[in-house]
């Protein structure tokens, strides 16, 4: 089993930062990657970042590309997203995950999930 448990979201204004971070405990392994998706009201949950535990590869939507980075730290087993020039269309619940899988970008890839942070940009 694998706990993961977010934070930093909030409320922020267009154009503002904010870092949110997944802290991991339990039995990850060496060839886990970490996702972040996020879900907004109405819509599906989509894709916004990955990073594989052991390699420095990274993954990014389209739409976070430039502005978003993911990055990890192997020792405190965290992942952290940093969100700079956000948009109002941020706006979302953002989820961290955990999965063997060696894709990335859809939900089905992730075994394991936190409880979901909020983020809201206000124009």
């Amino acid at each position: 089993q694998v706990q993961l448990v977010e934070s930093g979201g909030g409320l922020v204004q267009a154009g503002g930062s904010l870092r949110l971070s997944c802290a991991a405990s339990g039995r990850t392994g060496s060839n886990y990657a970490m996702g972040w998706f996020r879900q907004a009201p109405g819509k599906e949950r989509e894709f916004v970042a990955a990073i594989p535990w052991r390699r420095s590869s990274t993954y990014y939507a389209d739409s976070v590309k430039g502005r978003f980075t993911i990055s990890r730290d192997n020792a405190k087993m965290t992942v952290y997203l940093q969100m700079n020039s956000l948009k109002p269309e941020d706006t979302a619940v953002y989820y961290c995950a955990a999965g063997s899988s060696t894709y990335y970008y859809r939900p089905n890839d992730y075994d394991y999930w936190g409880q979901g942070t909020q983020v809201t940009v206000s124009s």
